[in-house]
């Protein structure tokens, strides 16, 4: 009689996944005051840093131009939005009365610009609006629903009475030592490292 051995292989599917490791997104400095963070802003530009941000609880008069952010494109964009409604009803009105369906009335002309003022107003102002709306969302690349930030119980007082800044990792001039100690100096009460 011949006996049979089998051998139980083990895989690796059996073994549960570890996690993988927290990986560092930025630092994170927080500040008391609207003057101590305007100060270290004014700070972390001149020493160079490209990719930060300042979070406030309130707009803070002049930062943009402290971090230096470029005007925003968001009118002209509003203003070709506006052109193509008015452009479209006014064409949509000429296509519909003069065109397709000529249909006298009394001997008036078959198109005229003073009856149709009230659609091609209404056009410009709808195609204005969305053009605003959807180019504000896609401008600043909302919605964004998930930010490491977000993990932070500090961070969760910028909405109070703390304001912060934020230094990403993929900026040249990141390093997590020398910035970490660069926030201190600047006036940080704290400085967080945020990992995803």
């Amino acid at each position: 009689m011949t006996t049979q051995v089998h051998q139980t292989e083990t895989t690796d599917y059996d073994a549960p996944e570890a996690p993988p490791p927290p990986v560092l997104t930025g630092l994170l400095a927080e500040f008391t005051d609207v003057t101590a963070v305007v100060v270290a802003a004014k700070k972390v530009r001149a020493a160079g840093y490209h990719i930060w941000d300042v979070h406030s609880p309130f707009p803070i008069h002049g930062i943009d131009a402290v971090i230096g952010i470029r005007p925003t494109i968001l009118p002209w964009l509003v203003l070709c939005g506006g052109l193509t409604g008015l452009t479209g009803a006014l064409t949509l009105q000429w296509y519909c009365n003069a065109y397709d369906y000529p249909f006298l009335i009394s001997g008036k002309p078959l198109f005229s610009l003073p009856a149709n003022i009230p659609i091609i107003f209404e056009g410009t102002v709808l195609f204005s609006a969305l053009t605003t709306v959807f180019g504000m969302l896609g401008l600043n690349r909302l919605p964004l629903l998930y930010n490491p930030m977000f993990k932070s119980k500090r961070f969760k007082r910028v909405t109070n009475d703390r304001f912060f800044i934020w230094i990403d990792i993929s900026d040249k001039q990141f390093d997590k030592t020398k910035t970490a100690e660069f926030l201190k100096l600047a006036g940080a009460i704290n400085v967080e490292r945020i990992e995803d």
